[in-house]
């Protein structure tokens, strides 16, 4: 076992504080890691106040994890010391599904292990996730960094990148498709980027008239203030997909009659009930369909980096002292950043602990 330093949640109601902790020695298909950067995702706040009712404490938070190999198990093939790596949402699943065979292993049919707050299907211990200064992940869970990408920008592309990228891929989101991203925030904001990457004509839709002007430098050809009826009304059956990135209840009605026929709109922020409900007239008349998604797996996350690396596109991030993260944590929580926060790991090793 080996001493790791941390910042983790001790209760819902409690700041995040300095926290010791064992991460396990290497397995042979264990790949460890020196974590440089970790980004933080609104689910670490959800987590570290346990809104889904989840949590087991104490929690360390974190993954959208960048950092340098620093040893490998003896059956590792793909990765050597000082190779950069990355660990995304999730570090292990059954393997042997049929989700985890065609490459989803977030599907899972026994459900993936996630970075932290899951239980090690080896050992029973609780995982720990990424305000860490270095993790222990199984190979096949671990991603290659492509060469020349920017490391910190780079590691929210692995929860809001790939969250965002993942359905516009498995839809068929391409050249000569319109399509409307709700919400300009950490996975809105990649949300646009990718869409463009891919040729799609891209609208945002925002409630703030102050994001219009950012939307467009991030690529948006167009915008429409949701609030503004006249607005919503002039874009009335106009769009092939939606891309809901919304993380709090909202209406999806407007959005729904802003689709043409057979248009599919695409939840990937809301993970609470739909309210109010949908209008099945929206979706009757039209052939519509509410889709949800979930981040991606592991080959289509690598795809991604590549992507991202080839085309220079990168997540637009603040970077953080990890001793500021309960100030980080307020501020995310009033959409106060832009738009991902991104903690710089090295502020770690002067924490007293």
């Amino acid at each position: 076992m080996s001493q790791v330093k941390s910042y983790a949640a001790f209760a819902a109601d409690k700041p995040l504080a300095p926290f010791n902790f064992e991460r396990r020695q290497p397995r042979p298909d264990d790949v460890a890691i020196e974590i440089l950067y970790c980004g933080v995702c609104h689910s670490d706040l959800h987590f570290a106040r346990n809104d889904w009712g989840m949590s087991q404490y104490p929690v360390v938070p974190g993954h959208e994890i960048v950092g340098r190999v620093t040893s490998v198990g003896d059956k590792v093939s793909r990765f050597k010391t000082g190779d950069l790596v990355g660990v995304g949402c999730m570090v292990d699943s059954c393997r042997t599904c049929s989700a985890c065979k065609d490459g989803v292993e977030q599907y899972c049919l026994e459900g993936f292990t996630m970075t932290y707050g899951s239980e090690d299907r080896q050992d029973g211990t609780t995982t720990q996730g990424g305000y860490s200064d270095s993790i222990v992940v199984s190979e096949h869970f671990v991603l290659q960094m492509p060469e020349g990408i920017d490391l910190a920008s780079a590691a929210p592309i692995l929860c809001a990148g790939i969250t965002t990228y993942s359905p516009l891929k498995h839809y068929g989101v391409k050249k000569g498709h319109k399509i409307g991203v709700i919400g300009m925030g950490g996975l809105g904001h990649m949300g646009v980027k990718l869409a463009k990457a891919l040729g799609a004509e891209v609208t945002v839709f925002t409630r703030s008239d102050s994001k219009v002007e950012e939307a467009k430098r991030n690529g948006a050809d167009h915008v429409v203030v949701s609030t503004d009826q006249a607005q919503m009304d002039a874009v009335a059956e106009n769009f092939d997909f939606m891309l809901d990135t919304v993380p709090v209840q909202h209406d999806l009605n407007p959005y729904l009659a802003s689709l043409k026929y057979d248009g599919t709109h695409i939840i990937v922020g809301l993970l609470e009930p739909i309210e109010p409900a949908i209008e099945a007239f929206n979706l009757v008349f039209k052939r519509r369909v509410v889709a949800g998604s979930l981040i991606g797996g592991i080959a289509e996350t690598e795809e991604l980096l590549k992507l991202c690396a080839d085309q220079g596109i990168t997540c637009d991030i603040e970077m953080l002292d990890i001793n500021n993260i309960n100030e980080g944590f307020e501020r995310m929580a009033k959409g106060d950043v832009r738009y991902r926060f991104v903690i710089d790991m090295a502020t770690l090793k002067n924490t007293a602990v």
